[in-house]
């Protein structure tokens, strides 16, 4: 079984989110998979996904802190500037952070850790709703 469907996220501020559970409201079909594979991909350059954390919310500004501390704003060496100074960190935090993540599916549920969460990394001061492909494989319920 294949089953796939774009997601239209709500427009959010900079920072780290959580929305697995925005993902799992959006994905009924999930209940028919039995035993596969969720394939969650994001298309955009300048915002990335991962998965860590889902209870303490210092993790996400911790993430949020570290990555403008690695990656910092109005480096002399940036060509990519005329999107404003957020512009190029943005893509090069997505480059490191990766544009999808991959979730076992068990029973029709996604089988993640008890304390893990899908992250959506917003790294643009003024983004835009972004677009989620995702991309259900495996097993049906009744085979």
């Amino acid at each position: 079984m294949w089953f796939q469907k774009e997601i239209r996220l709500p427009a959010v501020k900079r920072g780290f989110h959580l929305i697995t559970d925005l993902l799992e409201a959006q994905l009924p079909e999930l209940e028919e998979v039995y035993v596969g594979l969720a394939h969650i991909f994001i298309k955009h350059t300048s915002a990335s996904l991962t998965i860590n954390e889902n209870a303490d919310p210092t993790v996400r500004q911790d993430f949020e802190s570290h990555f403008n501390h690695m990656v910092p704003e109005n480096q002399p060496y940036y060509r990519h500037t005329l999107e404003g100074s957020d512009d190029m960190p943005a893509h090069l935090k997505a480059a490191i952070l990766g544009t999808s993540v991959t979730v076992p599916i068990r029973n029709g549920e996604l089988n993640l850790g008890t304390w893990q969460g899908i992250y959506l990394c917003e790294h643009r001061d003024n983004a835009s709703k972004r677009t989620i492909v995702v991309t259900l494989q495996g097993e049906g319920m009744h085979g």
